[in-house]
């Protein structure tokens, strides 16, 4: 499918994540410090949406058991999960965040 526009540059403030669907793939895009990165939405734990969750200095954390993965390598920082999410490669064009899906 390639890369497909996920949001805008301005609507994903450092320290916000969105969750989005695009090409039969649920995916977190995540803004660190103005570095945007995607992993799977969908925690390998219990599958909860990780896009209701948090994004802090350690990773993005589940809302439902406190598993916490990186956003830059989809691998599991703090359990209970013990399966990485994948990753999807980002970039910028123009004003919008688009995902490799």
């Amino acid at each position: 499918m390639g890369f497909v526009n996920v949001t805008s540059v301005q609507e994903l403030k450092p320290g916000d994540l969105k969750g989005v669907e695009t090409g039969g793939k649920e995916i977190v895009v995540v803004n660190v410090n103005g570095h945007f990165y995607a992993i799977g939405n969908r925690c390998t734990h219990m599958s909860c949406l990780l896009s209701d969750g948090s994004l802090k200095e350690d990773g993005v954390h589940c809302p439902c058991h406190g598993s916490v993965f990186d956003p830059k390598t989809g691998g599991v920082v703090k359990g209970p999960a013990r399966d990485s999410e994948p990753i999807y490669e980002v970039r910028i064009e123009g004003d919008q965040i688009q995902v490799n899906v």
